[in-house]
């Protein structure tokens, strides 16, 4: 069964609308940001279900805060949207006690432009949309760092913001937005970093960004748990079903060969 809770609610409003997690002896409660993830983890539920007879109850959220909210007031049991830097951020912000049960996939964050077909066609003076999150626009930075289009003061600092930008010869104009409202502002901007997680959704291709990530990137997305709940049977049980072929495969199918496989092989044994 699936449940959508809007941004931004409040941690108590969260346990009466999400419930407590652990209610079924041998079923959990997983959280996902709406969109193709979440088709992904319905198939890893179905091979839960077939392989261990484990119920798994996914959760759809529309955006990165409350998830992990949920998650540390006992409304999940886990969940999946996040890479491993910006789990450590939250840890860092809010004192959350978290841990990796299993890794899922690396979803490439690109570039995206309706008014230009190559980044050599960017104007000086451009606006630049950037995802407003702690290490995602940081992410963003990097990349334009490694281009060549502007100089950060520290290009290994994950969690760079415009304020660490020393050299900007194109006198580029960055504007920090929520990541799921920056395909609505793509038209109003030059260009956008926009995870995938959000661009699939708005008919947005990898294939037709000017700036992506390349397969080895170290943003590898997780099932994150509390801290002592890795090893638990149920959750190992999911990180199993997650890491299969049927997984990968839909994988494939949804986002066409922009969702890389994070794990290893020994992992998903």
């Amino acid at each position: 069964m699936r449940s959508i809770l809007i941004g931004g609610l409040a941690a108590s409003a969260l346990a009466l609308a999400i419930g407590q997690a652990n209610a079924d002896e041998h079923g959990i409660k997983i959280g996902t940001v709406a969109g193709p993830e979440t088709d992904v983890m319905q198939v890893a539920a179905d091979v839960a279900e077939r392989e261990y007879g484990l119920d798994v109850e996914i959760v759809e959220f529309t955006d990165y805060v409350t998830p992990n909210a949920a998650l540390a007031d006992g409304s999940l049991d886990a969940n999946a949207y996040q890479h491993e830097p910006y789990m450590q951020s939250m840890i860092d912000d809010r004192g959350y006690d978290f841990a990796i049960a299993g890794h899922t996939f690396v979803y490439p964050i690109g570039a995206y432009s309706e008014k230009f077909d190559s980044i050599d066609a960017l104007p000086d003076g451009a606006t630049i949309a950037l995802p407003n999150d702690p290490t995602n626009e940081g992410r963003s930075l990097i990349l334009m760092h490694e281009q060549g289009l502007i100089t950060l003061d520290d290009p290994s600092n994950l969690e760079a913001t415009p304020l660490n930008v020393v050299e900007n010869p194109h006198d580029f104009d960055f504007r920090e937005i929520e990541a799921a409202q920056l395909p609505r502002v793509l038209p109003d901007v030059d260009m956008a970093f926009i995870n995938n997680t959000f661009a699939q959704p708005a008919g947005l291709s990898l294939d037709d960004a000017l700036i992506k990530e390349g397969p080895n990137s170290p943003y590898v997305n997780l099932i994150a748990v509390r801290a002592g709940d890795e090893d638990r049977e149920e959750i190992q049980q999911l990180v199993d079903a997650y890491q299969s072929d049927e997984v990968a495969a839909k994988a494939e199918e949804l986002f066409d060969g922009a969702a890389v496989p994070g794990w290893t092989e020994d992992e998903a044994e």
